[in-house]
């Protein structure tokens, strides 16, 4: 019987250069390597035999993949696909599982508080949804919709009936502005806040520095040497960071803090300094703000809607505090804690930028406008269910 050709290969200069490239690319998978050898070897005229010879595979292989080229070209050399395993599961399985994680366990009264793969697939099994499933398969089935019932994040409600105005005058002086009129070059703001227990926490072993594949250890146990409180001022415009440890925080330590920053310049000769404060009880109320206006009469203070300590960009710089200098809190007593704290101060302000903050009046109506339609579904949902 006559022998079969073998198909002729003829490749282009952008075809050879490509299948060389993939041939000997250090990140070309063996399979994918071996099938552009085979079309180089065919495109130098050499016949199925030799090349199988050569690459040590099999001539049925050779001929097979040399065939797919000539037919399909550089596509051909990828596996086609294949229709797999049937689906064990239907899709009304799949669907009632991503139902399930949606809901907590107490509305299904079962006694836990956050779904787990392995528990939804018992609690699956219990329910007849399936006969049997693996918590491995019911994770796959969870990630294609990005849910993760295990894990989960707090959050409140605006309580402050004034949320609006209070929260647009502070997002109106970030923007330099007041009562809708531009501030002046003469006048500041300052957001203030403390940062109350930290600890000097004399670990009982010395802290080991990092090395190759390890990270830095800390020793668990470690002896207290007492707590300090961290009061704040921060210009917001200027990036300035003004700062006093005291012993506790309260009303005089504070009017300690503003004493340090209204006594020098710009600030003492300033036309307005506006003070931004939570509604901490060392600033809380009229009192606070006619006690600040005796002392400082160019200050004035606004204090952020209740629970929205978000709103006051010194929240910020507390928290780049935690994490570049207090933790993992290694300290021998608090003049080191007091110490470090200072020096951090002027190391930050002479490098330091002010923060972009990007949330404005605008966002807070669309914040609002959407906590109102939450509302409204909630109370709606609750009418349905009662009324069932």
């Amino acid at each position: 019987m006559p022998v079969a050709l073998a198909r002729p290969i003829t490749l282009t200069a952008a075809e050879r250069k490509r299948l060389k490239k993939m041939a000997y690319g250090h990140k070309t998978e063996y399979r994918l390597r071996m099938r552009t050898h085979i079309v180089l070897h065919a495109a130098r005229g050499r016949s199925n035999a030799r090349i199988a010879r050569e690459t040590g595979l099999h001539l049925d292989t050779v001929r097979l993949w040399r065939s797919r080229f000539a037919e399909h070209g550089l596509p051909g050399l990828s596996d086609r696909e294949r229709s797999g395993r049937p689906p064990v599961f239907t899709a009304l399985q799949v669907a009632e599982v991503k139902a399930l994680a949606c809901h907590l366990p107490a509305e299904t009264a079962t006694p836990l508080s956050r779904w787990s793969c392995p528990e939804l697939a018992r609690e699956v099994v219990a329910r007849a949804i399936a006969g049997s499933v693996s918590a491995s398969t019911v994770r796959r089935w969870l990630k294609d919709d990005v849910l993760k019932p295990w894990q989960h994040r707090s959050w409140i409600f605006i309580r402050d009936p004034d949320f609006r105005t209070k929260a647009s005058r502070i997002m109106d002086l970030y923007a330099r502005a007041w009562d809708g009129v531009s501030l002046r070059e003469d006048e500041y703001v300052i957001s203030a806040d403390e940062k109350t227990s930290i600890q000097a926490r004399c670990r009982c072993h010395p802290t080991l520095a990092p090395g190759q594949a390890r990270a830095m250890r800390v020793n668990h146990t470690y002896e207290r040497g007492g707590a300090l409180a961290y009061l704040a001022a921060y210009d917001v415009h200027r990036a300035k960071v003004f700062g006093r440890c005291e012993p506790t925080t309260g009303i005089n330590p504070f009017m300690n803090l503003v004493t340090q920053v209204m006594s020098q310049e710009p600030y003492a000769s300033a036309e307005r300094v506006f003070w931004i404060v939570d509604n901490g009880s060392s600033h809380r109320g009229q009192k606070a703000i006619d006690r600040l206006t005796r002392a400082f009469p160019n200050a004035v203070m606004v204090h952020t809607p209740v629970h929205a300590s978000w709103t006051n960009q010194v929240e910020i710089f507390f928290s780049i505090v935690q994490r570049k200098v207090v933790s993992p809190n290694d300290f021998t007593d608090l003049n080191q804690v007091r110490d470090r704290l200072r020096s951090f101060e002027d190391r930050y302000n002479a490098t330091a930028q002010p923060f972009q903050w990007k949330f404005t009046t605008s966002d807070l109506d669309n914040l609002l406008a959407r906590l109102d339609r939450h509302t409204a579904d909630h109370q709606e949902e609750s009418s349905v269910a009662k009324a069932a």
